[in-house]
């Protein structure tokens, strides 16, 4: 099914930088062809709430995963239009 120079595992590798009231997470992406692709996710505390730094890393990353999902689409999108010639959108 795959094309033999392409690895059909793909790795996500997260990393995040946190402070009192901000969680960065950024997502690095290493696609089968051996492109990657690196996103960002954000969460912000607000100053009334608790300290809860795990549930800032879940919505950075969720975050992250969503604009990583975005820009995949994007680029597949921009593929099938150099091969068929016209505008392709794809659905979310």
């Amino acid at each position: 099914m795959y094309d033999a120079d392409l690895n059909p595992n793909w790795r996500v590798d997260i990393e995040f930088d946190e402070d009192d009231t901000h969680t960065h997470a950024t997502l690095h992406m290493r696609l089968g062809d051996g492109q990657t692709m690196t996103t960002r996710g954000d969460a912000y505390r607000h100053p009334k709430d608790g300290s809860q730094p795990m549930v800032g890393e879940e919505i950075a990353a969720a975050r992250g995963l969503i604009a990583l999902g975005t820009a995949l689409l994007q680029t597949a999108s921009t593929q099938i239009e150099q091969t068929v010639h016209h505008p392709v959108h794809l659905y979310r």
